[in-house]
């Protein structure tokens, strides 16, 4: 559910993404009524796939969760349950697609896997944890 989450974050950033491309073709003399090709689209597609990948890194790098993580008590931590560092969070970043390719295999893994983690947690040295709920608040007056 927290991908879900996310997903509409990415949808944002998607958004913005394809703002910043259609004004720097306008600004180059780009035909913006004709879809990108060649080398264009395929940059293009790389700078929004690199997007992606730094809204992942940067969040996991800053608190080990994206705003769907939060919603949901998950949170990312390095195997020696320090926050994930660059290296980490980019090794997971760019690892996670191909468990999801592999028909999801990497991320069924982790049903078998004695601690509970993703092939792709496995290969860049990280956890992915379940926070415990916090406690409730006590209402004013009682």
């Amino acid at each position: 559910m927290a991908m879900i989450y996310d997903a509409f974050l990415l949808l944002g950033i998607t958004f913005a993404y394809g703002v910043v491309v259609f004004l720097l073709r306008k600004l180059f003399g780009d035909d913006t009524l004709q879809a990108p090709h060649g080398a264009l689209q395929f940059l293009i597609l790389i700078g929004l796939l690199l997007c992606w990948a730094f809204f992942y890194v940067w969040c996991w790098q800053r608190s080990g969760q994206t705003l769907g993580m939060k919603s949901w008590r998950i949170q990312l931590r390095a195997e020696d349950g320090s926050l994930p560092d660059w290296k980490i969070c980019w090794t997971r970043c760019l690892l996670a697609p191909l468990s999801l390719a592999a028909l999801g295999i990497g991320y069924f893994w982790c049903l078998f896997d004695k601690d509970g983690d993703c092939l792709h947690d496995k290969w860049s040295h990280s956890r992915t944890l379940l926070l415990p709920k916090p406690p409730k608040k006590k209402k004013a007056g009682q």
